[in-house]
C-alpha cells in the first residue's frame, strides 16, 4: 500500500482558507472580541514595508462658547495624527515525521489543518503578550499601569475589588471591558477563591473560564518575576489583527526530499497585530522584528489618550 504523502492531500487553495478560518475559531482572543480582524487590517499586512500606517483623527478638546448676536464663533482644531503598526512574517515548516501519525486520518488534510491552526493560535497569543511586555514598558503607558505589588501582604494580592480598581483606569469606559489574559497560576489562585466561573462553550464540551464576567485567557507567558504577575485587562478590538497576502507571498507549499523519503509542509504567514493606540517606533534588526524585539519598551510610544487605549495592566501578587 503506498504512504500518503503530504502532497497528495494538502491542496492550498483549499488549505489556506481553512487554516485562516479554523485559527480564528480556535483564537480565545477572536472568539472574546478582543482581537478585531478586519478587510482595512488585511490590507495594511499586505504592504510591502516594514510597518503600516494607521491614521486616526484626535478627540475634540476645548469648552463650548456662549452665544451671542454679536460674535462669532471660534474655531477649534481637529488634529490628526498616526498609529504605525508592525508587519510581522512569521513561518514554519514541519517534516512528515512530525506528521505521520495524523495522515493515516479518515481526513488527512483536516487533521494537518487543524493541527496548523492550533499551532499558529499558540503563536500569536505568544506574540500579543511579547507586544504587550514591550507596550507597558514604555514610560508613555503608565497611566495604564496599574501596580500593587509592592503593597504589604494581604494588599498585593489579586481580588475582585482590586481588579475593579485597576478597571478604573479606563474611568466609565471600563465597562467595556471583555477580556482578562492571566499566568495559568493566577487562574488557579483565583479558581480556589470560588472567583472563577465555568461555562459550557458552544460545543457542549469546552469549558470557558470567566473572572468577573470577562473572558479568561490562560497564558504562562504573561511576565512572572519574583512573585510578581502581569495580568491584562482588554476591551472590544483593542488588539487589531489582518492576515496578509503581500504580492508574490507563497503561504503554503509542499517540498520532498526524495534521497530521504522525507515529505515537507511549510507556512508562512504575514500579520499585523497590533495593540491599537501604541505605536510602533523601533527598527528591526531583521525584515520583522522577532518577540525579543517585540518586548522591548523603547520600541513603542502611546499616540492615543489612556482612557482610548482598550488595555490596563494589572501588576499584582497572589497569595
Amino acid at each position: 500500500m503506498t504512504a500518503t504523502r503530504i502532497a497528495d492531500v494538502i491542496i492550498p487553495e483549499v488549505f489556506v482558507p481553512y487554516v485562516t478560518s479554523r485559527t480564528a475559531e480556535l483564537s480565545a482572543l477572536v472568539q472574546s472580541g478582543i482581537m478585531e480582524a478586519s478587510n482595512q487590517f488585511d490590507t495594511l499586512a499586505s504592504v510591502g514595508s516594514e510597518t503600516a500606517n494607521m491614521p486616526f483623527w484626535g478627540d475634540l478638546t476645548g469648552d463650548d462658547e456662549v452665544l451671542a448676536d454679536d460674535g462669532a464663533l471660534t474655531p477649534g482644531k481637529i488634529s490628526a495624527s498616526k498609529d504605525v503598526s508592525v508587519i510581522l512574517r512569521r513561518g514554519r515548516a514541519w517534516g512528515a515525521n512530525d506528521l505521520a501519525a495524523n495522515l493515516a486520518g479518515s481526513d488527512p488534510a483536516k487533521v494537518i489543518g487543524d493541527l496548523v491552526a492550533a499551532y499558529w493560535v499558540r503563536r500569536q497569543q505568544a506574540i500579543m503578550v511579547k507586544t504587550l511586555t514591550g507596550a507597558f514598558a514604555a514610560a508613555s503607558m503608565s497611566g495604564n499601569l496599574h501596580d500593587i505589588s509592592g503593597a504589604g501582604a494581604g494588599s498585593c494580592e489579586i481580588s475582585a475589588p482590586r481588579t475593579v480598581d485597576a478597571a478604573q483606569l479606563l474611568g466609565d469606559a471600563k465597562s467595556n471591558l471583555v477580556g482578562i489574559c492571566m499566568h495559568s497560576a493566577v487562574e488557579a489562585y483565583l479558581a480556589k477563591l470560588d472567583l472563577i466561573d465555568f461555562v459550557k462553550g458552544s460545543d457542549g464540551r469546552t469549558e470557558l473560564a470567566y473572572f468577573m464576567g470577562k473572558r479568561v485567557i490562560p497564558d504562562d507567558g504573561c511576565p512572572v518575576s519574583n512573585g510578581v504577575y502581569d495580568t491584562y485587562l482588554f476591551g472590544p478590538g483593542a488588539i487589531a489583527f489582518g492576515n496578509g497576502s503581500p504580492v508574490d507571498f507563497v503561504p503554503v507549499e509542499t517540498d520532498r526530499d526524495s534521497l530521504a523519503g522525507e515529505d515537507y509542509l511549510i507556512n508562512r504567514k504575514t500579520w499585523v497585530l497590533h495593540p491599537r493606540g501604541i505605536k510602533w517606533k523601533g527598527n528591526a534588526a531583521g525584515v520583522s522584528p522577532t518577540n525579543t524585539e517585540l518586548a522591548t519598551g523603547t520600541n513603542w510610544e502611546r499616540v492615543w489618550e489612556n482612557k482610548q487605549i482598550r488595555i490596563v495592566l494589572f501588576r499584582h501578587k497572589i497569595a
